[in-house]
């Protein structure tokens, strides 16, 4: 996941940018409005926590102008306010949820993760279909050549992962995260006898063999050799 951090506080932004590192989570700063705007307009990130409070214009400001240049990433406002007419107002302007200092990090992460889950349910089809391989992301119903096939929870975890980055290297931490939640070695062989356990059966006995390890670098899913 990549977040943008737009705070101007630079003790707060360390441990935010710290604190998200130790999640495996990509985060860049940006120290006021003007940054911030530019990054957000240029980068591709999976949420902006976006502090009220900005050098050079409000956070509100900047949420508004965002979703005016038709940037859609999900915004999180970070504020020290806790009035009522303040949370209504950056939902207002186009924010997607809100947190309050000072707030305990867990929830945090986990309000990320959420809006991270909802952005990737919007941008990806219900029904994705690589070669002769079909799924259903919504049923969660997976099927090859026709023939349904019986997925495990994190076995199905894996593969609507790796179908959200088609053709494209996951590598694993991303994969850890996602399936085990962040509590789990990335380094363990348990995620290759994952890897196995899915590979066995989307493409033991048929053609082409869709999943790929790129070696010192992760997994790749596609039709592309």
């Amino acid at each position: 996941m990549r977040v943008l951090i737009v705070e101007d506080d630079p003790e707060l932004a360390g441990l935010l940018r710290d604190g998200l590192r130790e999640h495996r989570i990509d985060p860049t700063v940006a120290a006021g409005f003007a940054e911030g705007r530019e990054q957000a307009l240029i980068g591709d990130y999976d949420v902006v926590i976006l502090d009220v409070r900005l050098p050079g214009g409000s956070g509100f400001d900047l949420c508004a102008d965002l979703r005016r240049q038709k940037v859609g990433v999900p915004v999180l406002m970070l504020t020290a306010l806790d009035a009522v007419d303040d949370r209504v107002r950056g939902l207002e302007v186009g924010a997607d949820d809100y947190l309050t200092k000072p707030f305990a990090f867990r929830e945090l992460v986990a309000r990320l993760q959420a809006l991270a889950r909802r952005r990737a349910l919007t941008l990806t089809p219900t029904i994705v279909r690589v070669a002769d391989l079909e799924v259903d992301l919504g049923a969660r119903h997976v099927r090859r050549s026709g023939r349904s096939i019986d997925l495990t929870a994190k076995e199905f975890a894996l593969l609507e992962l790796l179908l959200r980055h088609l053709e494209q290297v996951v590598d694993r931490s991303a994969i850890t995260a996602h399936v085990w939640d962040n509590n789990h070695d990335p380094f363990a062989n348990v995620l290759e006898v994952l890897v196995r356990r899915l590979r066995s059966k989307i493409d033991d006995g048929f053609e082409p063999k869709l999943i790929r390890t790129v070696r010192g670098a992760g997994y790749r899913l596609g039709v592309s050799g």
